[in-house]
């Protein structure tokens, strides 16, 4: 007797097709309503609630999908370190900064409930090139004395995130338009990083598309050094 397992049957095309109209309804509703019910969604996506619970366990495991799959895409892309090799620390930071912002300001209220619980560890997990990326711009800013030097570059890489969050927060609050918040995520990020914001403003790169890694960087201080 075969001591082989059964093949693992493929998901039904209607289960596979249900499951992805569920996870586009909340696309769309949570980005229009944080609070969006699990009804809601169901029904936007054309089925009961009872069906959810076939896909997934609980509203939060949808939108932990939601959100995993959103912030997959963004790291996607984002800068690499190959971008960001030639250019000094602060620049650095103010291409990843942008770069982030051009990413998440179309779908702000999406971005709010990633960075927030239940689902910020997931998110975090997904970013952490990102997050490394950022320490190591702090650590090279400490270390030429361009960026402030009373905390550790860990310490430092986890301001320079709270400042974004924070922007993020107030932009959607606010209405923040595009380019307004493009100015603030610079100089809120290199502000916390301990850089003057005239500076700060003048290593702000101009990033055309988000399909673009913003290789180019506006002239500063530390460029002419």
């Amino acid at each position: 007797m075969s001591n082989s397992a059964p093949p693992v049957r493929a998901p039904r095309r209607d289960a596979t097709a249900n499951r992805a109209a569920l996870v586009e309804a909340a696309k769309t509703l949570l980005q229009r309503d944080q609070d969006a019910s699990l009804e809601a969604i169901a029904a936007a996506a054309g089925l009961s609630r009872r069906a959810v619970y076939g896909h997934f366990p609980s509203r939060d495991d949808l939108v932990r999908e939601v959100v995993t799959a959103g912030a997959q895409r963004i790291l996607g892309a984002m800068p690499s370190t190959a971008d960001l090799v030639d250019l000094p620390p602060a620049s650095r930071l103010a291409v990843i900064a942008v770069t982030l912002w051009s990413e998440v300001t179309h779908v702000r209220s999406m971005a709010r409930i990633a960075v927030h619980e239940p689902f910020v560890a997931t998110v975090a997990a997904v970013f952490e090139p990102l997050r490394a990326q950022v320490r190591e711009a702090c650590a090279l800013g400490i270390a030429d004395g361009s960026m402030r030097d009373d905390v550790d570059a860990a310490t430092l890489g986890r301001l320079v995130e709270g400042a974004c969050l924070a922007v993020l927060d107030e932009a959607t609050r606010s209405g923040t338009p595009d380019d307004a918040g493009h100015r603030m995520v610079v100089v809120s990020a290199l502000g916390m990083a301990g850089v003057d914001w005239r500076t700060a403003l003048l290593a702000e790169p101009t990033v055309t598309t988000t399909d673009t890694a913003p290789a180019a960087h506006r002239t500063g201080p530390e460029d002419r050094a």
